[in-house]
């Protein structure tokens, strides 16, 4: 068989934009699954809570228990692993020089920053199933309909926006201890486990967190079967917002 001349001679070029983010968001699940530790802590804990903040009465809630924390916790689950362990992660793979390496490659910052965003909503999809499950176990009967995935989505791009942030600007300890604080901070001031009617005159201010958007914005829709506009378009500033900044200040080194 003969063959024409230079058609078998290199042709070096970076994949199609498609190519890049398909692998790159197969390669970040993968190493998520990978961490067992942390796929396990990020089911347990939501879990856990939303079993111990229904049966035990120490937080006073309107209405049935179960249908005011069920959508809190789904928001927690997004943001521990949306903002938290993204932040976490995303930091240590720049002390350890990961990124730097990729930063080597024709992969763009942007993909990046998609695949890794694109990961976390995958993982999300086994934690929120398995918190609906445990929810109708103990008795939650939801109400709403598919704009609840757009809420999910819009709160997933909000903290993972947030979370590379964080792990693409600090070091790896730094961000470990940064992003820890502030979870700890958006889970008691953001409507997650004590309703925001209890911060009195801060109420409309803490409405705007983006913890506070999501948990309201699916306890309106799951609980009442409304929708609040403000809680979406809050999520949606925050959303764009984070992801641009992320995208522009994002160092691999």
């Amino acid at each position: 068989m003969s063959w024409a001349a230079g058609s078998l001679a290199p042709r070096p070029a970076a994949a199609p934009v498609g190519a890049m983010l398909r692998a790159q968001t197969r390669a970040e699940l993968t190493l998520s699954l990978r961490n067992g530790e942390q796929v396990l802590l990020t089911l347990i804990i939501p879990v856990g809570l939303l079993v111990v903040l229904t049966l035990v009465p120490f937080v006073s809630v309107v209405g049935r228990r179960v249908d005011f924390f069920v959508p809190g916790v789904l928001s927690l689950a997004i943001m521990s692993s949306a903002f938290t362990g993204q932040a976490i992660a995303t930091g240590f793979e720049r002390q350890y020089g990961v990124l730097k390496r990729l930063g080597a490659t024709p992969l763009p910052r942007a993909v990046l920053l998609a695949a890794k965003t694109l990961s976390v909503l995958l993982v999300e999809l086994l934690q929120l199933l398995l918190i609906c499950a445990v929810g109708l176990a103990l008795g939650w009967h939801p109400h709403g309909d598919a704009t609840v995935v757009l809420l999910v989505v819009l709160g997933t791009f909000a903290f993972s926006g947030l979370g590379l942030l964080l792990g693409g600007t600090l070091r790896g300890l730094t961000t470990l201890a940064a992003a820890n604080l502030v979870w700890f901070v958006l889970l008691l001031l953001g409507g997650v486990v004590f309703p925001l009617s209890e911060y009195g005159a801060f109420a409309d201010v803490l409405r705007y967190l983006p913890t506070a958007a999501l948990s309201d914005g699916l306890r309106q829709l799951l609980q009442h079967g409304q929708l609040i506009g403000r809680d979406l378009l809050s999520l949606a500033v925050w959303a764009t917002g984070s992801l641009a900044v992320a995208a522009k200040v994002f160092r691999w080194e």
